[in-house]
């Protein structure tokens, strides 16, 4: 398959919002990251981790950021990168790691379940 190429075969938990949230739509509304056409677009093949409450996303790792969205429990989220920011307590612990899931746009680890209570994704 090539990097233009992409089948989807279950869409069942694929909504327009966690696409958006993820970052994987851009504002041309072409697949990719950051509204670059022709950009890669192994992300939406990527890992998708749920969100176990409900959160606000920021548009840096800390809550002094400004609000750019909310998220709902349940909803489902693709990790860009990870990197150190505000220590924040929540639903699965105490972290200071930061999920970018899209430009300029951030949620606490500790809102997703990741399976691990370190990185899982490269560092931004």
């Amino acid at each position: 398959m090539s990097s233009e190429e992409l089948t989807i075969t279950d869409v069942s938990d694929v909504t327009d919002e966690a696409v958006d949230a993820a970052g994987v739509i851009g504002a041309d509304g072409v697949a990719g990251t950051d509204g670059a056409a022709g950009a890669d677009v192994t992300a939406l093949a990527a890992r998708r981790y749920p969100v176990v409450a409900d959160v606000n996303v920021r548009s840096g790792p800390g809550t002094s950021y400004a609000k750019v969205g909310r998220l709902s429990a349940g909803s489902r989220v693709t990790i860009g990168c990870q990197r150190p920011g505000e220590k924040v307590t929540g639903p699965t612990g105490t972290s200071d790691i930061w999920d970018r899931i899209g430009s300029g746009r951030y949620i606490s680890d500790t809102y997703v379940r990741t399976g691990s209570d370190g990185y899982v994704a490269p560092r931004c």
